[in-house]
């Protein structure tokens, strides 16, 4: 009994700790783990058993294919050739979403997302309208993709591998497709014909791009030369002029520290940074108008190269999510220097360069055209135009793509285990240069694979002290005078629930065996209990801090926290509706 009441305390408390997001969901997860085997109820033995997981090992090795794929230039020549900027919204919708959702089938949706986004906010700059109108359709039909095969998202791998556990044996590559595919087609039909409408006036009615920003502006930081024509005056003095460039002044640091209070009446002095809020335009028209400079443009770093603007996406997986840009020295590793930071609108008192960084956060990066190219890569930035770097070994791009297809047949037909036919690839991509040695580990998302190494022993201890004895008391005793059918439905709704507002591997760990101790106690067939949880579990798209594909188009899109349930919500309620019949056809009772 001591043994449960401490583990519903550390996952209420893990629980509460991710909702808040005030710490990584890696770092909050391994805590849990060291609470757990200080305080026994994880046994020292299986302590960091989760690591050496089938599924943790499965879940890297994808992501390191995913990079393969992206680097072979494969994917991209694929989206150009069925991209058109002058179609209709709901056409180009359509189109992207399923070509969105093909490929996060087959590869990480994350990574699918991150090669899609920048080609559908070019696509909108043709178009002449907002990229908030299909950003979001984007996302959720990547998510929904992932759920067609085994390795399409987390949550179907550690379903897949506990199943091994429980029963014997794991599920294969497209046991996952009928249902998934019919969600994913019901609910790509739903963004495109549906969806979108929903979302709020001010983003149905932007009819350009060039708005976007608008929404969310740049905090960015400017300083005042020798030279410059603002020395003396005070800010009040330069509103008329600011206001000519569509710009805000909002602060005004000296000496590194932000003035509060008296900030409009002091006179301005050389060396003084302007803070404002802006769009890179008219920052660089300030700029120009004042006789002002870009913070770090003078300095030897900066100096005589061929610099330019660049707006760059913060995705959760970044190097630089959680830290900020000085204590990064982003400007002396690399040549780069941050101008300004967009964050849905939010203002910061934060120096830009001392600004904790946060993902889906839009940074606005000064440099070289080979300088930035070598931080994106280096800090996994993503690009809101397309550069065209990512495609470095189009020559290898089907040998990259038949080797993988190979793999996924002899893994399909029980020829090779998964991760094996997986580390074949690998291995056969970082032999070919598709996936240079150098960058083969930056293709892990550490903070996941730190996440469910840490989860699989908790969730393990939590099945064998009776924890999940008692959860499943409570959920039957609920549903006590029900069929299994309106259990499922129950499950699954808890469990969507629950991946709305924490990390979907951790729900999918949690929830897989509270689901085989449901069908046990009820004498039915596990596997559609497994199968809801493994939809559920991928379904969250409540908020944007339910999966990280909704965090990443957060800033780009200029989407408010309040923004994602008005077309998630009635999708949530469509798959429920479109999954348990399924799952039932699928995997009787």
């Amino acid at each position: 009994m001591t043994d449960q009441l401490i583990l519903f305390a550390l996952l209420f408390t893990v629980f509460i700790l991710l909702i808040w997001g005030r710490w990584r969901y890696d770092i909050v997860a391994f805590a849990a783990l060291l609470v757990a085997l200080l305080t026994g109820v994880v046994p020292k033995e299986l302590a960091f058993s989760g690591f050496g997981h089938p599924a943790t090992i499965i879940i890297a090795l994808v992501l390191i294919v995913s990079r393969g794929l992206s680097n072979s230039g494969a994917i991209e020549l694929l989206a150009r050739f069925v991209i058109d900027g002058s179609r209709k919204l709901g056409a180009h919708i359509a189109i992207m979403s399923s070509l969105a959702a093909v490929l996060s089938a087959v590869m990480n949706n994350v990574a699918a997302l991150a090669l899609l986004m920048p080609v559908d906010i070019q696509a909108a700059a043709k178009a002449k309208r907002s990229p908030a109108l299909s950003l979001m359709p984007l996302s959720f039909a990547s998510i929904l993709g992932g759920m067609i095969t085994l390795i399409g998202t987390p949550p179907n791998i550690v379903i897949a591998e506990f199943r091994n556990e429980a029963l014997g044996a794991p599920y294969s590559m497209f046991d996952f497709a009928p249902v998934g595919l019919a969600c994913a087609a019901v609910g790509i039909a739903y963004v495109t014909l549906i969806g979108w409408r929903l979302l709020p006036k001010n983003r149905q009615q932007a009819d350009s791009p060039t708005e976007l920003f608008d929404l969310a502006d740049y905090i960015a930081e400017l300083k005042v030369t020798e030279n410059s024509k603002v020395i003396g005056k005070r800010i009040n003095d330069l509103d008329a002029e600011a206001e000519k460039s569509d710009v805000e002044i909002i602060g005004l640091i000296r000496n590194g520290n932000r003035l509060a209070g008296i900030t409009r009446r002091v006179e301005i002095k050389a060396g003084d940074t302007l803070v404002i809020e802006a769009n890179p335009e008219s920052i660089d028209t300030l700029l120009g108008s004042m006789g002002l400079e870009y913070v770090g443009s003078g300095l030897t770093a900066l100096q005589d190269e061929d610099l330019q603007l660049s707006e760059l996406v913060v995705p959760p997986s970044s190097n630089l999510a959680g830290r900020s840009t000085a204590s990064l020295r982003l400007l002396y590793r690399y040549g780069v220097a941050l101008v300004g930071v967009s964050r849905q609108g939010v203002r910061f008192r934060d120096n830009v360069r001392q600004l904790v960084i946060e993902p889906g956060d839009v940074l606005l990066l000064l440099g070289s055209d080979e300088r930035l190219s070598d931080v994106i890569g280096r800090l996994g930035l993503l690009p809101l135009k397309d550069r065209g770097q990512r495609v470095i070994k189009r020559d290898k791009a089907w040998l990259a793509v038949g080797t993988f297809a190979i793999a996924i047949i002899l893994a399909s037909t029980g020829l090779v285990y998964l991760p094996v036919a997986l580390g074949c690839v690998t291995t056969l991509y970082i032999l070919l240069n598709i996936v240079p040695v150098r960058s083969m580990y930056d293709s892990i998302e550490w903070p996941v694979i730190v996440l469910l190494g840490s989860m699989i022993p908790i969730g393990a201890a939590l099945q064998s002290t009776g924890g999940t004895t008692l959860i499943v008391d409570s959920i039957l005793s609920v549903s006590a005078d029900f069929s299994p059918a309106v259990v499922l439905t129950l499950l699954i709704i808890v469990t969507m629930t629950l991946s709305d507002v924490m990390n979907n591997t951790a729900t999918a760990v949690i929830a897989a065996p509270i689901a085989v101790e449901i069908a046990t106690r009820l004498d039915v067939n596990p596997d559609p209990f497994l199968m809801g949880v493994a939809v559920a579990a991928s379904c969250a798209f409540l908020t944007p801090i339910g999966h990280k594909n909704n965090t990443l188009i957060m800033g780009p899109g200029g989407y408010k926290f309040g923004d994602y349930w008005r077309m998630g919500l009635p999708l949530e309620i469509i798959i429920v509706a479109v999954s348990v019949p399924m799952i039932l056809i699928v995997w009787p009772l």
